[in-house]
Parts: structure tokens; sequence; C-alpha cells
């Protein structure tokens, strides 16, 4: 594991240019893998899940390379083969391949995945997607092994029983070559679901309804990629750098940005009194003060992103008033909690709400970032904070953040990131 020092109390300028969503690359590596040709991605972020999915890609014989944003794969000589279980394990967004593998191979096997630890988050609705195309599902040991008959996948009504964005994803990409027709009812409408049916869309697949509720699938034999697919910008990314401008800059250009994707969260940046200027493609982030306490509720998209309440909630410590948070999605989305109070932050959680009160007073410490967002929370108090802020376990912010350190020095940050071996060399540790 790394570990990232921030030597805070400096002032931010300039601009940063958001890379491609995470949310969304996570889930396009595996769906490359239905295609019969090789596919090309544009603006793929540089991030370590990036390289854990490709590793993955590797132990089933799928050629990959990523170089300046481009990450090219050539599944035409896969073969069904034990994916590696620790890269597995990594990350829970490996689930993809559940789907793809399915509608692949028509079958898959692969370890439980894992990911960040913020509560429970079941797969029985994936399961329940699987099954309704004609699967059988067995859960052992840990390890899940989808099989079908004879007849292989077949068109059907899936009906979500919650708004799911790994679970529409998954239906999608085991339905698109599935014989007839699939209609997904109650079906998560983010940003990046439309990303992944466009891409297999241009591909030759006939999805249509991505980004409502109800999503309809014409299963096609073969999907051929003609053209280089750009991933959309990362819209959790960009909040989290318009909060940061807000809490500690002295004005900030947030470039890249699909501002109609972060109308939730800006909406709530400007009730809050930050005078933000929306451009088409960028956002403006003058310095702000005399801000004023906001009440936070997370939903699905459009709503409020779940994984926006913790990158906003330093922002909040600037407030004249308490704030509250209230995570309908994951509400044990609080393990930044402890490690903030560390900090000097005034910071509760109290049934089921997270009560944000002024802290003027933060001091640098030694934290721990146990996941993405958590991490992200505590590198923008950190930048706020007097002193210096060592993070461990650093390596959950590299997961999910595209070159962070380059992007928070152009802004003037005083940022680092040291192996823990290096540590040990110097005597730090």
């Amino acid at each position: 594991m790394k570990k990232m020092i921030i030597h805070g109390g400096r002032r931010l300028s300039g601009e940063v240019t958001i890379g491609g969503a995470k949310n969304s690359t996570v889930a396009l590596i595996p769906a490359a893998i239905l295609a019969d040709t090789p596919v090309r991605f544009d603006m793929v972020p540089d991030i370590l899940d990036v390289h854990n999915l490709m590793l993955i890609l590797k132990s089933m014989n799928v050629h990959s390379t990523f170089e300046d944003g481009v990450l090219t794969i050539d599944p035409t000589e896969i073969v069904e083969a034990p994916l590696p279980s620790k890269a597995i394990k990594s990350l829970r967004a490996s689930y993809y391949f559940m789907g793809s593998l399915l509608g692949r191979f028509q079958r898959a096997t692969l370890s439980f995945p894992g990911g960040d630890n913020i509560g429970p988050r079941p797969i029985d609705q994936h399961i329940k997607a699987f099954e309704a195309l004609g699967a059988s599902v067995e859960e052992h040991d840990g390890t899940v092994r989808i099989t079908t008959g004879p007849e292989g996948l077949h068109g059907a009504r899936i009906f979500l029983d919650m708004v799911s964005v790994g679970a529409t994803i998954n239906s999608i990409l085991a339905a698109v070559k599935a014989v007839g027709t699939t209609v997904i009812e109650n079906a998560a409408k983010e940003p990046e679901i439309i990303d992944v049916a466009t891409f297999l869309n241009n591909m030759g697949a006939h999805i249509r309804g991505a980004g409502t509720d109800v999503i309809r699938i014409e299963g096609v034999p073969t999907l051929r990629a003609m053209n280089t697919h750009t991933i959309i910008p990362d819209r959790i990314e960009a909040g989290t750098y318009l909060s940061m401008a807000a809490a500690v800059g002295d004005g900030v250009v947030i470039k890249n940005v699909i501002p109609e994707h972060l109308e939730a969260f800006t909406a709530k940046m400007i009730e809050m009194g930050v005078p933000l200027e929306i451009n088409e493609d960028s956002i403006y982030v003058p310095r702000s003060e005399n801000l004023k306490p906001i009440r936070i509720k997370t939903i699905p998209f459009p709503g409020f992103a779940t994984d926006l309440q913790q990158p906003l909630t330093p922002l909040l410590f600037r407030a004249n008033g308490s704030s509250v948070v209230i995570d309908t999605i994951y509400p044990k989305r609080i393990m930044h909690i402890a490690e903030l109070r560390k900090m000097g932050a005034n910071i509760r959680s109290e049934d089921d709400m997270i009560v944000v009160d002024p802290s003027e007073e933060l001091t640098g410490s030694q934290v721990q970032a146990g996941e993405i967002r958590a991490g992200a929370a505590l590198v923008i108090t950190g930048l706020m904070a007097d002193g210096d802020t060592e993070i461990e376990e650093a390596d959950n912010i590299l997961r999910g953040y595209d070159r962070i350190v380059a992007k928070l020095t152009a802004l003037n940050a005083d940022v680092e990131i040291v192996s823990k071996e290096s540590l040990v060399e110097n005597g730090q540790d």
C-alpha cells in the first residue's frame, strides 16, 4: 500500500481537466470481450482499476495496451480460463465479467467480487436477471458459477426490485447477444449506462431506452467495432474538484465536464452560496466565502450521487451552521467520519444521518483511506488543514482518481505519493 502526504495550507488556483468516467470505464472494459473485433477506447483514466482489469483480460488471453489515455483491447483470441482472484477481489466492478462472459460463452465462473467496504451491496438483482435470461447460478465458497442449458440465453422481461447501476449494466451485457427481446424495467438511468449502451450500439447492438427506466434490447449475433469510443467525463471526479476548489481555491477552472450530469451537485453548491460560473463544458469556481449550511439526500440519478456525499463534506466545514447528509443508497458509508475527526472536524453520525458542523481549526494528522470517496474527503480536508496529513492506504484513492498528484500539483498543492518500502528505507516507518 502507498501513502499520500499532503502539506496543507496552500491555496489552489489554475485549471484541471477531468478524465474519463471511472464508473463507465470499469464496465466498458468487461464489455469489450463481447466484441468480435479489436476495440479502442479514448480518454481512459489512468487509475489502478484499469490496470487490474487489464490483468484480468490477460488471464483470458485478451491482449491490451494502454498509453496516453488510449486503451486498445483485442478479444479475438479469448479463451476461457480461471480469472485471477486477487484482481477480482480488488475491485467490485469485476462483477461485470459475469454478464460479459455469459454473453460471450454462455457461462461464467469467478470469485465473489471485492471492492470498497461501504456496506452491504448484494448481487441478488444480478442473479435474478441472469436467471430470467435462462441461466442457472450457483454460489459456493466465494465462487459464482453461471451456466445455461443447450438453448443458451434468451430474451426476457427483467424487473429490478431496486434501482441498481450494476444490475442494469450486467443485464445489458448478458442480453445483448441473447436470442430475442429483453426488456429491463426499473432500470437505473445513470450517464455511465448510456455510455455503455452507446459503445455497444456503435458495434451493432440494438439497445433502446438507456437513460430511462425501461431499456429494450434486441439480441444480435455479432458485435464489431468500427471506431474509437470516447469515454464520457467523470462526474464524480468533477464534483470532487468542484468541492475542493470552493473549499480551498482562489479561482479554479474545471474543464471537460458535462454540466447536465452534475446538476444535482452544482445546485447544492449554489444553494450554499458558491457563485459557480457554468459554461458549456467547463465550470469556474471563484474564491467562495460566507457559505450557508445545506441538507443533502442521496438518491439514484438524476438525484444527488452517493459517490459525491463524501467529497462534498469538507466544503460543509466552511458553512456557518450545521449541515445534514442522508445517504439512502449506502447508509453505512460513514468510514470517513472517524478519520476526519482526527483532523479536528466536527462531524458525527446519528440516526442514519451525518451531521456536519463548522470546523475552522483543521490540523494535519495520520489518517486512513478506507475506500475511494472517503479518501477524496481526506485529500480535500488535508489541503484545508494546517500542517501535514499522511493518508494511509492511498491505493484506494489511486483506484478512482486519474493522475491525482499531477493534477493537484498543477493547482499549487504540495502532495506526494510514497511507497511503504521507501519509508522503511529512510527510517520513517
